[in-house]
């Protein structure tokens, strides 16, 4: 499988995106329906007000974003750092870093936006040259999977950390002498073991994972939402607005709310764009609590 990744990656991005088109988009959407009930579901709920033929149109811009969101994650395994400057464009790196300066250690709260997985260029775009970019992951149960995308995840400079070390990391990293920032995808649904408070999210009662919100007041870390989205196709914009500079002034529940804020706006400008697929809402309150 990764050795036929690695041939697939040495094709021109043009030649994917006819993949994309004449084959996977076809095939994931027509042929498989993939979680097709579970995206309708998802939108039918998130945009109560939408008419049926505006829930469609987002539906299948979703499944062709989808679909070119698989060769791009293919083509990153080989992509220059020159071609990887022009598709991927960071607005505000400035702020992240100044966050940093003052706090040594900085919290990017991610969504499942764009193309997710190409903001770990971001460790090639820092100024001050001793900052440093991690990333949490939850270990894949297909050992090759998880090893594919360790690799790419790892390739362009920054380090991932295992979601079950990072506490481990954190104290680590705490005594460390470089500023870093740590990307943390949190807008999945929690376990029912899981740490998570409630809040309003795309017209639903939502549990959101809190975890990050806990390490950012035990460790003093600053936090950061970025806003993902693409411009046209293969072309990325991230944009970071400040959570808060000093986590002691918010409780852990607002810094919540907010971040479901920033993620709610960030979808709604670009509703194609979000991992629809996922069985955010499987869990109400009543489920997880019960």
């Amino acid at each position: 499988m990764r050795f036929l990744i690695r041939i697939f990656s040495l094709l021109p991005l043009s030649v994917l995106y006819m993949i994309s088109d004449v084959m996977l988009y076809p095939i994931v959407y027509y042929v498989a329906r993939y979680r097709l009930k579970v995206v309708r579901k998802n939108l039918r709920n998130s945009f109560p007000d939408k008419s049926h033929d505006e829930l469609k149109n987002i539906e299948k811009k979703f499944y062709h974003h989808f679909a070119d969101l698989i060769v791009e994650v293919v083509y990153g395994y080989r992509v220059g750092d020159e071609e990887m400057r022009e598709r991927v464009v960071f607005e505000n790196v400035d702020l992240v870093e100044d966050l940093a300066s003052k706090t040594h250690g900085v919290i990017a709260y991610l969504g499942h936006m764009g193309n997710w997985e190409w903001l770990v260029d971001l460790n090639k775009r820092f100024v001050n040259p001793s900052m440093v970019e991690y990333n949490v992951y939850r270990q894949l149960k297909n050992p090759t999977s998880d090893a594919m995308m360790l690799e790419l995840r790892s390739k362009r400079g920054g380090e991932c950390i295992e979601k079950n070390q990072l506490l481990r990391k954190l104290v680590m990293l705490r005594r460390a002498d470089h500023p870093f920032v740590i990307g943390m995808l949190s807008d999945q649904k929690p376990s029912k073991r899981s740490s998570y408070a409630w809040t309003q999210f795309l017209n639903q009662e939502t549990a959101f994972l809190d975890g990050s919100e806990v390490l950012a007041h035990k460790f003093g870390f600053s936090a950061v939402y970025a806003h993902i989205w693409s411009t046209k196709r293969g072309y990325y914009r991230i944009r970071f607005e400040q959570i808060t500079e000093d986590p002691s002034t918010m409780q852990p529940e607002e810094m919540t709310k907010r971040y479901a804020e920033l993620l709610e706006q960030n979808i709604c400008a670009h509703p194609e764009q979000w991992l629809w697929t996922h069985n955010r809402w499987k869990w109400g309150r009543k489920e997880l609590e019960g």
